[in-house]
Protein backbone atom coordinates (compact mmCIF):
# COMPACT_ATOMS: atom_id res chain seq x y z
CA UNK A 1 0.00 0.00 0.00
CA UNK A 2 2.51 2.15 0.98
CA UNK A 3 4.28 1.65 -2.27
CA UNK A 4 1.72 2.94 -4.24
CA UNK A 5 0.61 5.87 -2.21
CA UNK A 6 4.79 7.07 -2.98
CA UNK A 7 3.94 6.41 -6.51
CA UNK A 8 0.79 8.44 -6.59
CA UNK A 9 2.71 11.42 -4.39
CA UNK A 10 5.36 11.59 -6.50
CA UNK A 11 3.16 11.88 -10.07
CA UNK A 12 0.65 14.25 -8.57
CA UNK A 13 3.81 16.57 -7.40
CA UNK A 14 5.01 16.23 -11.05
CA UNK A 15 1.60 16.85 -12.08
CA UNK A 16 0.82 19.98 -10.32
CA UNK A 17 4.26 21.52 -9.90
CA UNK A 18 4.67 21.75 -14.12
CA UNK A 19 1.14 23.29 -14.12
CA UNK A 20 2.08 25.80 -11.43
CA UNK A 21 5.12 26.88 -13.12
CA UNK A 22 3.77 27.52 -16.50
CA UNK A 23 1.06 29.62 -14.99
CA UNK A 24 3.96 31.40 -12.87
CA UNK A 25 5.93 32.22 -15.85
CA UNK A 26 3.06 32.98 -18.17
CA UNK A 27 2.57 35.82 -15.33
CA UNK A 28 5.92 36.58 -15.50
CA UNK A 29 6.08 36.99 -19.30
CA UNK A 30 2.70 38.71 -19.49
CA UNK A 31 4.24 41.15 -16.38
CA UNK A 32 7.85 41.85 -18.31
CA UNK A 33 6.29 42.56 -21.60
CA UNK A 34 3.95 44.67 -20.18
CA UNK A 35 6.47 46.98 -18.54
CA UNK A 36 9.16 47.08 -21.51
CA UNK A 37 6.86 46.78 -24.70
CA UNK A 38 7.60 50.50 -24.92
CA UNK A 39 11.26 50.35 -25.25
CA UNK A 40 10.73 46.84 -27.53
CA UNK A 41 8.86 49.28 -29.72
CA UNK A 42 11.46 52.31 -29.58
CA UNK A 43 14.42 50.09 -30.40
CA UNK A 44 12.61 48.69 -33.25
CA UNK A 45 12.19 44.97 -32.02
CA UNK A 46 9.47 42.74 -33.55
CA UNK A 47 7.30 40.52 -32.01
CA UNK A 48 9.68 37.69 -33.89
CA UNK A 49 12.87 38.03 -31.92
CA UNK A 50 11.02 39.37 -28.89
CA UNK A 51 9.56 35.87 -27.96
CA UNK A 52 12.04 34.14 -30.03
CA UNK A 53 15.25 35.72 -28.82
CA UNK A 54 14.01 37.45 -25.45
CA UNK A 55 11.71 35.01 -23.63
CA UNK A 56 12.34 32.00 -25.37
CA UNK A 57 16.12 32.20 -23.37
CA UNK A 58 14.33 34.21 -20.32
CA UNK A 59 12.37 30.62 -19.73
CA UNK A 60 14.92 28.88 -18.66
CA UNK A 61 15.99 31.68 -15.75
CA UNK A 62 12.76 32.06 -14.75
CA UNK A 63 11.96 28.21 -14.54
CA UNK A 64 15.04 28.22 -11.93
CA UNK A 65 14.20 31.13 -10.12
CA UNK A 66 10.21 29.61 -9.26
CA UNK A 67 10.61 26.41 -9.07
CA UNK A 68 10.97 26.50 -5.32
CA UNK A 69 7.66 28.36 -5.02
CA UNK A 70 6.55 26.03 -7.71
CA UNK A 71 6.99 22.79 -5.52
CA UNK A 72 6.04 24.61 -2.13
CA UNK A 73 2.21 25.78 -3.70
CA UNK A 74 2.12 21.81 -5.23
CA UNK A 75 3.21 20.15 -1.76
CA UNK A 76 0.88 22.46 -0.20
CA UNK A 77 -1.95 22.06 -2.05
CA UNK A 78 -2.09 17.75 -2.62
CA UNK A 79 -0.87 17.37 0.98
CA UNK A 80 -4.03 19.53 1.90
CA UNK A 81 -6.18 17.92 -0.28
CA UNK A 82 -5.11 14.89 1.70
CA UNK A 83 -5.61 16.20 4.96
CA UNK A 84 -9.15 17.11 4.22
CA UNK A 85 -10.33 13.67 3.25
CA UNK A 86 -8.42 12.28 6.16
CA UNK A 87 -6.15 9.91 3.78
CA UNK A 88 -3.33 11.32 6.35
CA UNK A 89 -5.25 10.73 9.42
CA UNK A 90 -5.97 7.23 7.72
CA UNK A 91 -2.23 6.20 7.07
CA UNK A 92 -0.93 6.99 10.66
CA UNK A 93 -3.52 5.08 12.48
CA UNK A 94 -2.49 2.14 10.54
CA UNK A 95 0.93 2.43 11.48
CA UNK A 96 2.66 4.76 8.80
CA UNK A 97 4.75 7.42 10.30
CA UNK A 98 4.81 11.37 9.14
CA UNK A 99 8.77 10.24 8.47
CA UNK A 100 7.56 7.61 6.38
CA UNK A 101 4.83 9.35 4.81
CA UNK A 102 7.48 12.47 3.88
CA UNK A 103 9.42 10.28 2.12
CA UNK A 104 7.82 10.83 -1.09
CA UNK A 105 8.36 14.27 -1.11
CA UNK A 106 11.82 14.85 -0.22
CA UNK A 107 12.91 12.55 -2.90
CA UNK A 108 10.34 14.80 -5.14
CA UNK A 109 12.85 17.85 -3.61
CA UNK A 110 16.27 16.18 -4.09
CA UNK A 111 15.45 14.85 -7.53
CA UNK A 112 14.41 18.50 -8.43
CA UNK A 113 17.03 20.04 -6.75
CA UNK A 114 19.70 18.42 -8.43
CA UNK A 115 18.29 18.51 -11.92
CA UNK A 116 17.58 22.43 -11.43
CA UNK A 117 21.72 22.65 -10.43
CA UNK A 118 22.73 20.16 -13.24
CA UNK A 119 21.08 23.06 -15.16
CA UNK A 120 22.03 25.88 -13.81
CA UNK A 121 25.73 25.17 -13.37
CA UNK A 122 25.76 24.14 -17.30
CA UNK A 123 23.41 25.12 -19.81
CA UNK A 124 20.66 28.02 -18.15
CA UNK A 125 23.65 30.48 -18.63
CA UNK A 126 24.16 30.22 -22.15
CA UNK A 127 20.33 31.07 -22.35
CA UNK A 128 21.10 33.96 -20.20
CA UNK A 129 24.07 35.09 -21.87
CA UNK A 130 21.81 35.32 -25.04
CA UNK A 131 19.15 37.35 -23.42
CA UNK A 132 20.81 40.00 -21.68
CA UNK A 133 22.60 40.46 -25.08
CA UNK A 134 18.96 41.07 -26.32
CA UNK A 135 18.62 43.38 -23.53
CA UNK A 136 21.87 45.34 -24.08
CA UNK A 137 21.09 46.25 -27.49
CA UNK A 138 17.00 46.91 -27.16
CA UNK A 139 16.89 47.57 -23.40
CA UNK A 140 19.74 50.08 -23.03
CA UNK A 141 18.28 51.55 -19.66
CA UNK A 142 19.14 48.39 -18.24
CA UNK A 143 22.61 48.24 -18.22
CA UNK A 144 24.28 46.85 -15.06
CA UNK A 145 27.90 47.85 -15.79
CA UNK A 146 30.14 47.88 -12.42
CA UNK A 147 32.81 50.08 -14.04
CA UNK A 148 32.32 52.98 -16.46
CA UNK A 149 35.16 55.05 -15.79
CA UNK A 150 38.66 55.40 -14.01
CA UNK A 151 39.12 51.95 -13.54
CA UNK A 152 42.16 50.20 -11.73
CA UNK A 153 43.86 47.36 -12.20
CA UNK A 154 46.65 45.48 -10.73
CA UNK A 155 47.94 42.92 -13.29
CA UNK A 156 51.21 41.98 -11.22
CA UNK A 157 52.25 42.65 -8.00
CA UNK A 158 54.52 45.44 -9.39
CA UNK A 159 52.09 46.38 -11.71
CA UNK A 160 49.06 49.29 -11.75
CA UNK A 161 47.01 49.93 -14.38
CA UNK A 162 44.71 53.12 -14.92
CA UNK A 163 42.11 53.08 -17.85
CA UNK A 164 39.66 56.58 -18.27
CA UNK A 165 36.98 54.39 -19.99
CA UNK A 166 36.51 51.03 -21.73
CA UNK A 167 33.97 50.39 -24.78
CA UNK A 168 32.74 46.74 -23.89
CA UNK A 169 31.76 46.09 -27.35
CA UNK A 170 34.71 47.13 -29.02
CA UNK A 171 37.32 46.29 -26.14
CA UNK A 172 38.93 49.31 -26.28
CA UNK A 173 40.23 51.27 -23.58
CA UNK A 174 40.68 55.17 -23.64
CA UNK A 175 43.26 57.17 -21.81
CA UNK A 176 45.41 54.67 -20.80
CA UNK A 177 48.61 54.50 -18.05
CA UNK A 178 50.48 51.53 -17.07
CA UNK A 179 53.00 51.95 -14.33
CA UNK A 180 55.89 49.51 -13.07
CA UNK A 181 57.73 49.70 -9.63
CA UNK A 182 59.95 48.30 -7.69
CA UNK A 183 60.76 48.76 -4.04
CA UNK A 184 58.15 51.89 -3.72
CA UNK A 185 60.40 53.65 -6.93
CA UNK A 186 58.60 53.90 -10.18
CA UNK A 187 60.85 52.10 -12.83
CA UNK A 188 58.67 52.40 -15.80
CA UNK A 189 55.15 54.00 -16.76
CA UNK A 190 53.69 53.83 -19.70
CA UNK A 191 50.83 56.44 -21.67
CA UNK A 192 48.67 55.79 -24.50
CA UNK A 193 45.42 57.11 -25.88
CA UNK A 194 43.95 53.63 -26.93
CA UNK A 195 44.70 50.38 -25.82
CA UNK A 196 42.50 48.07 -28.22
CA UNK A 197 42.06 44.32 -27.48
CA UNK A 198 43.13 41.78 -30.49
CA UNK A 199 41.97 38.32 -30.46
CA UNK A 200 44.36 36.92 -32.58
CA UNK A 201 47.28 37.46 -30.60
CA UNK A 202 45.28 37.65 -27.27
CA UNK A 203 47.63 40.76 -26.56
CA UNK A 204 47.00 44.64 -25.97
CA UNK A 205 47.79 46.42 -28.63
CA UNK A 206 48.34 50.21 -27.29
CA UNK A 207 48.60 53.10 -29.84
CA UNK A 208 49.82 56.85 -29.08
CA UNK A 209 52.34 55.79 -26.77
CA UNK A 210 54.64 57.68 -24.49
CA UNK A 211 57.27 55.53 -22.34
CA UNK A 212 59.45 56.52 -19.64
CA UNK A 213 62.00 54.45 -18.39
CA UNK A 214 63.27 55.54 -15.00
CA UNK A 215 66.75 55.18 -13.75
CA UNK A 216 69.35 56.72 -10.99
CA UNK A 217 70.29 59.85 -13.15
CA UNK A 218 66.70 60.29 -14.33
CA UNK A 219 64.96 58.86 -17.07
CA UNK A 220 64.60 58.21 -21.03
CA UNK A 221 61.53 59.16 -22.80
CA UNK A 222 60.42 56.60 -25.82
CA UNK A 223 57.52 57.74 -28.30
CA UNK A 224 55.45 54.49 -30.30
CA UNK A 225 53.00 54.52 -32.78
CA UNK A 226 52.03 51.44 -31.63
CA UNK A 227 53.42 48.51 -29.43
CA UNK A 228 51.56 44.99 -28.47
CA UNK A 229 51.92 44.15 -24.42
CA UNK A 230 50.74 41.28 -22.74
CA UNK A 231 49.32 42.46 -19.37
CA UNK A 232 47.57 39.63 -17.60
CA UNK A 233 44.33 41.58 -17.83
CA UNK A 234 41.12 40.53 -19.96
CA UNK A 235 38.48 42.34 -21.64
CA UNK A 236 36.45 40.84 -19.12
CA UNK A 237 38.27 42.37 -15.99
CA UNK A 238 37.27 45.76 -17.25
CA UNK A 239 33.91 45.36 -18.27
CA UNK A 240 32.36 43.57 -15.25
CA UNK A 241 28.35 43.61 -14.96
CA UNK A 242 26.43 42.38 -12.16
CA UNK A 243 24.81 40.27 -14.28
CA UNK A 244 28.15 38.45 -15.38
CA UNK A 245 27.57 35.50 -12.84
CA UNK A 246 24.50 34.57 -14.17
CA UNK A 247 26.26 33.86 -17.74
CA UNK A 248 28.66 31.46 -16.84
CA UNK A 249 28.78 27.80 -16.01
CA UNK A 250 30.33 27.05 -12.52
CA UNK A 251 33.41 26.14 -13.91
CA UNK A 252 33.92 29.58 -15.93
CA UNK A 253 32.17 31.74 -12.96
CA UNK A 254 34.86 30.19 -9.93
CA UNK A 255 37.77 31.70 -12.66
CA UNK A 256 36.29 34.30 -13.58
CA UNK A 257 36.22 34.94 -9.35
CA UNK A 258 39.97 34.12 -9.61
CA UNK A 259 40.63 36.45 -12.92
CA UNK A 260 39.30 39.49 -10.41
CA UNK A 261 41.40 38.55 -7.66
CA UNK A 262 44.14 38.57 -9.50
CA UNK A 263 43.86 41.50 -11.43
CA UNK A 264 43.37 43.09 -7.93
CA UNK A 265 39.95 44.90 -8.50
CA UNK A 266 37.66 45.33 -5.51
CA UNK A 267 34.49 44.28 -5.59
CA UNK A 268 34.97 40.55 -5.24
CA UNK A 269 31.93 40.10 -2.75
CA UNK A 270 28.97 40.81 -5.05
CA UNK A 271 29.96 37.94 -7.60
CA UNK A 272 30.58 35.32 -4.82
CA UNK A 273 27.68 35.79 -3.17
CA UNK A 274 25.99 35.64 -6.67
CA UNK A 275 27.92 32.26 -7.23
CA UNK A 276 27.32 30.53 -4.06
CA UNK A 277 23.46 31.73 -3.96
CA UNK A 278 23.50 30.01 -7.28
CA UNK A 279 24.14 26.53 -6.06
CA UNK A 280 22.40 26.62 -2.69
CA UNK A 281 19.36 27.72 -4.58
CA UNK A 282 17.73 24.68 -6.04
CA UNK A 283 18.83 22.83 -2.41
CA UNK A 284 15.83 25.23 -0.92
CA UNK A 285 13.23 23.31 -2.55
CA UNK A 286 14.35 20.96 0.10
CA UNK A 287 13.37 23.23 2.79
CA UNK A 288 10.50 24.22 1.18
CA UNK A 289 9.24 20.85 0.53
CA UNK A 290 9.40 20.02 4.67
CA UNK A 291 8.20 23.01 5.98
CA UNK A 292 5.05 22.63 3.36
CA UNK A 293 4.69 19.38 3.90
CA UNK A 294 4.94 19.75 7.71
CA UNK A 295 2.30 22.73 7.79
CA UNK A 296 -0.32 21.29 5.73
CA UNK A 297 0.00 17.18 6.80
CA UNK A 298 -2.19 18.33 9.93
CA UNK A 299 -6.19 19.58 8.93
CA UNK A 300 -6.96 23.08 9.06
CA UNK A 301 -9.44 25.36 9.18
CA UNK A 302 -9.95 27.26 5.95
CA UNK A 303 -9.09 24.33 3.72
CA UNK A 304 -7.09 24.88 0.77
CA UNK A 305 -7.54 28.87 1.14
CA UNK A 306 -5.66 28.96 4.46
CA UNK A 307 -2.67 26.46 2.77
CA UNK A 308 -2.26 28.93 0.02
CA UNK A 309 -2.39 31.83 1.93
CA UNK A 310 0.45 30.32 4.21
CA UNK A 311 2.29 29.26 1.29
CA UNK A 312 1.93 32.64 -0.20
CA UNK A 313 2.96 34.23 3.01
CA UNK A 314 6.12 31.90 3.63
CA UNK A 315 7.46 32.26 0.06
CA UNK A 316 7.31 36.15 0.41
CA UNK A 317 9.15 35.82 3.66
CA UNK A 318 11.44 33.41 2.50
CA UNK A 319 12.43 35.98 -0.26
CA UNK A 320 12.55 38.57 1.52
CA UNK A 321 15.39 37.38 3.80
CA UNK A 322 17.10 36.39 0.87
CA UNK A 323 17.18 39.93 -0.43
CA UNK A 324 17.74 41.67 3.25
CA UNK A 325 20.57 39.11 4.21
CA UNK A 326 22.38 39.73 0.62
CA UNK A 327 23.58 43.10 0.70
CA UNK A 328 25.41 42.42 4.01
CA UNK A 329 27.26 40.24 1.78
CA UNK A 330 28.28 42.65 -1.06
CA UNK A 331 29.82 44.95 1.36
CA UNK A 332 31.81 42.38 3.27
CA UNK A 333 29.86 43.11 6.41
CA UNK A 334 28.88 39.29 6.69
CA UNK A 335 31.30 36.45 4.61
CA UNK A 336 29.68 35.92 0.85
CA UNK A 337 28.99 32.02 1.85
CA UNK A 338 27.17 33.58 4.93
CA UNK A 339 24.84 35.52 2.63
CA UNK A 340 23.75 33.19 0.04
CA UNK A 341 23.50 30.42 2.27
CA UNK A 342 21.96 31.89 5.41
CA UNK A 343 18.25 32.01 4.50
CA UNK A 344 18.36 28.35 2.85
CA UNK A 345 19.64 27.20 6.30
CA UNK A 346 17.24 28.95 8.25
CA UNK A 347 13.94 27.66 6.91
CA UNK A 348 15.47 24.18 6.70
CA UNK A 349 15.96 24.14 10.36
CA UNK A 350 12.65 25.29 10.38
CA UNK A 351 11.32 22.80 8.58
CA UNK A 352 13.00 20.49 10.59
CA UNK A 353 11.07 21.57 13.48
CA UNK A 354 7.84 21.98 12.09
CA UNK A 355 8.03 18.36 11.06
CA UNK A 356 9.14 17.23 14.58
CA UNK A 357 6.17 19.40 16.14
CA UNK A 358 3.72 17.99 14.03
CA UNK A 359 1.91 15.45 15.08
CA UNK A 360 2.82 12.13 14.22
Amino acid sequence: MIKHFDKYIFLRLTVITLMVLAMLIFIFIMIDFSENSDDFADQGAVMAEIFGNYYLNFIPEMTRLVLPVAVFVACLFLTGQLSDRLEITALKAAGVSLYRLSVPYILFALIAAITISYLDAFVIPKSNAKKIAFEEQYLHSKSDRVDQSNIYRQPSVNTKLQVNYFDKKQQIAYRVRLIEFDDNNFTKTTEANRMAWVDSTQKWRLENVTELVFHESGYTEFEYTEIDTSINIFPRDLARTTSDIYQLTYPEAFDYINSIERSGAGGIELPQVQLYGRIAYPFSIIGVIIIGFAFASVRRRGGKGAYLAAGLTISFLYLAFMKIIEPFGYYGAIPPLVAATLPHIFFFIIGIGLMIQAKK
